[in-house]
Order: structure tokens, then sequence, then C-alpha cells
């Protein structure tokens, strides 16, 4: 498959740190951004790359060659094959695509050059030929979703709606934007468009979704657009600490799993209506923590008000949208969020008979523990499970989790008063 990197910006936003090179070859750590990539890539098998190029190209064009040079950094070939296309004239961020549609494998990778990333890339390849579609998103959460581009997809994974930063959003949503990575089909360049710039996000992307030929691949994975100095610090500072590095999905991963309700909202009872959710005080800086820590943060909860047929999964859908939108306006994010809709005692009116079963997802027992560790290959015995009840503590026990409370438990690992008091201490010890 080949890959192409789109490597002709200016980087205007980021001239104070290095304004006569391009931005992809800023150093982080001592080896430029781009080069990174590549050693990503070619670690993987996919070594056959096109770059396009513009702004000082003729820099990158010198230091990479045609992949066979030697790096000035480690002293070793990069070990790819390299070609490139040249922008006279500025063409917009997918004009190049259409000049080089006849070099393209029938799907390939199109990454940006100025992301600094670390994702298993087979992983995500497979996903896209799983689903089928002409257009695969790297989708990821963020600490700022109110004011980035979002997807909004459905349980299939399908786009539904691509909501750039001037589109009306919903007053809730899930907190999932592009990251800049994609897997394209060649049959998306078919179409016809006639301006002398072309812009893949709105005129080659955005009108594919709700056609359900475009999927996201939804990953915790590290991707970061380092455009500006602040951003540029906040990369460099992940790479020195192993954040970037341990991330990739090859990696066994860490989570720190979460009951909703009584842990991460107010406790109502059989919580039924989005207006009933609030966030409990504390909350949002507790789930920051675990964003910031390396640990994956998810959401695991019993929703039996499904199969009692007083929530429709429509309804449900929106209570967690909203407690991702609370999050996101606090700066936190959730990686992952499973609920159980089953429960095992019929007789109630208005019940969903097909849900009310024995299943193997209702905490304490740990399917959806055990399918979150499926899913983002994670070492439970180095995970926590949090949570207000009992079942919670049995549920991570059962996993092989070692276990939080908020209140006392003297069955749990550590005992606190709130969620906030249950992270500091997992992080501090």
């Amino acid at each position: 498959m080949k890959t192409v990197i789109m490597a002709g910006g200016k980087g205007t936003r980021i001239s104070s740190v290095a304004s006569d090179i391009p931005k992809p070859m800023i150093k982080i750590d001592g080896k430029p951004v781009l080069e990174r990539e590549i050693e990503c890539l070619k670690a993987q098998g996919l070594t056959d790359i096109i770059i396009t190029v513009s702004h000082l190209g003729q820099i990158i064009i010198d230091y990479f060659g045609d992949g066979s040079k030697i790096s000035p950094v480690t002293g070793k070939p990069f070990g790819v094959n390299i070609e490139y296309y040249f922008e006279e004239q500025p063409l917009g961020n997918a004009g190049a695509l259409f000049k080089i549609k006849d070099k393209l494998t029938d799907d390939f990778l199109l990454l940006n050059a100025d992301a600094v990333f670390d994702i298993d890339f087979i992983r995500f390849i497979n996903y896209h030929k799983q689903k089928g579609g002409l257009v695969t998103l790297f989708t990821h959460p963020n600490s700022h979703p109110y004011d980035s581009g979002l997807i909004i997809f459905d349980n299939n994974g399908a786009v539904l709606k691509w909501l750039a930063k001037e589109d009306d959003r919903p007053a809730h949503y899930k907190n999932r934007v592009n990251a800049g990575l994609h897997v394209l089909s060649k049959k998306v360049l078919d179409t016809e468009i006639d301006t002398p710039k072309i812009d893949l996000d709105r005129q080659l992307l955005k009108p594919l979704a709700g056609t359900g030929k475009m999927f996201v691949y939804d990953s915790p994975e590290y991707v970061k657009d380092m455009g500006t100095p602040d951003r540029y610090e906040s990369v460099c500072r992940d790479f020195a600490n192993g954040t970037v590095q341990a991330k990739n999905l090859i990696n066994k991963q860490k989570a720190i799993f979460l009951d909703r309700d009584g842990t991460i909202n107010k406790y109502v009872g059989f919580l039924k209506s989005v207006e009933e959710f609030e966030l409990l005080v504390g909350v949002s800086d507790a789930i920051k923590k675990i964003n910031a820590s390396g640990y994956l943060a998810i959401v695991v909860t019993n929703q039996p008000v499904i199969a009692r047929g007083e929530v429709t999964f429509a309804g449900l859908e929106e209570i967690h949208d909203k407690m991702e939108t609370l999050l996101g306006q606090d700066g936190a994010y959730l990686d992952g969020l499973y609920f159980c809709p089953h429960h095992p005692h019929k007789g109630y009116e208005g019940e969903v008979p097909e849900l009310k079963i024995d299943c193997e997802c209702r905490k304490p027992k740990a399917g959806m523990l055990l399918q979150a560790a499926k899913d983002f290959n994670i070492d439970l015995s180095q995970s926590w499970m949090i949570g207000d009840g009992e079942n919670d503590v049995l549920c991570g026990k059962n996993a092989g989790c070692k276990t939080a409370s908020i209140g006392q438990n003297p069955s749990a690992d550590i005992c606190g008063k709130s969620l906030l008091d249950c992270v500091n201490e997992i992080l501090e010890n």
C-alpha cells in the first residue's frame, strides 16, 4: 500500500520555533518530525512513500532523497522508497492527490507531515478493509472538542455528519475529532472539482458523510498536531517521558475503568432523562489527571433501564453525549464507554423481552472489561476499577484488576471519599 505524506504547508503558526525550514523538519528530541513518521511506517512494512512538497520543499528532498540515503541522526539508511510531487503553485491540501492519482494503489494511506504520531497502522488498515468503505478516518477524543470539528457516527462506525468548526452543533455530542490520518480508496479522486485549490475535508471528505461510504477508526493512540509553539512544547514533553511510544496499541495498555452513576454523575436511582444527568464535583479534574497519566479512562456501566423499557438506546446515547460534552468543556475526555443494557429479572411493564437475559456483561461479571481489554490491548493486571458499589469492586476483581471504592469497602484495594480521592491515591502510588 502506498503512503502519501502531505508536507507542503508553510507552518506560519509555528514560525517562532523555526522559520527557515519546513514545519515537518522541525526536530523533536533531536530528530525531524517527518523522519519519525517515516520510521513508524517503515517498522510496519509501509515503505512505498510519496511526499508532496512546496514551501522550502527542496530541504526535505535533499535530506531524504529517494529514501536510500543515510540519516544524519541515526547513521543508518532510511530504508524506504520515496517519490515527490512538488507544487509549483499552491493546490490546497488535496490538489496534489489528483496530480499523482496514477501513482496510487487502490487504497492508500494519507497523512499530514506536521502530525506527531506513533500508531499501529496495520490494525488501522485491516479495519478499513473490514468495513469496505471508500474512506476511514482516524478519530480520537481531545481536550477541546468545543472548538474542534466533530465527527458524528453510528454504532457501526459509519460517519453520519461532519461538523466543521463553523457549523452549528447539537447541545450535546460525542467527543470525537478527525486526527488527520486516513485510509482512502483511489475512487474518491474520481469526483470532478474545478476549483484551483482543493480542500480535503470540505470538498472531498465531508460530502461523504451520511452516504455509508466513510467510517471512523476510533483509537486512543497518540496523534497530535504540533502546529503552534505551545503544542510543540507539549509534544516534546510527551516524547521525553515516553508517552508517544507507549500509546501505540502494539504495546499493552493500562486503564482506569470507571463506574458511571454515583461515581461520575450524581446518583438519582434509575437515571432516565438527560435533564437528570449532573457531573459530581471534582470528576472532571479526576479524569483530566487520568488523561495525563498514561492510563486510559474507560466508563463501564450497567444500564438496566434499557431492558426495563424506561430508556431507549437513543435516549441513553443522548445522556452519554451530555456526559462527554460536559467533560470536554472542562478539558477532560473518555477513551471508551461500555454499557450493559440487560436485566435478568422479568415481569416489568413495558420491558424489552430480548434484553431480559442473564448476560456476561452485567457487573459484577467482567464482560465489559474483557471486551475493552480486547479492543484496546489492555493489561488488566495493571489496571484499576473504580466505583461506588460492591458490584464494581467484584467486577474489577473478576477481571483481574486492582480496585478502588468510593466510600468504605473492605474488599477494595483502596477507598476514597470521591473519584478524585481515588485517582490521586492510584497515581501517587
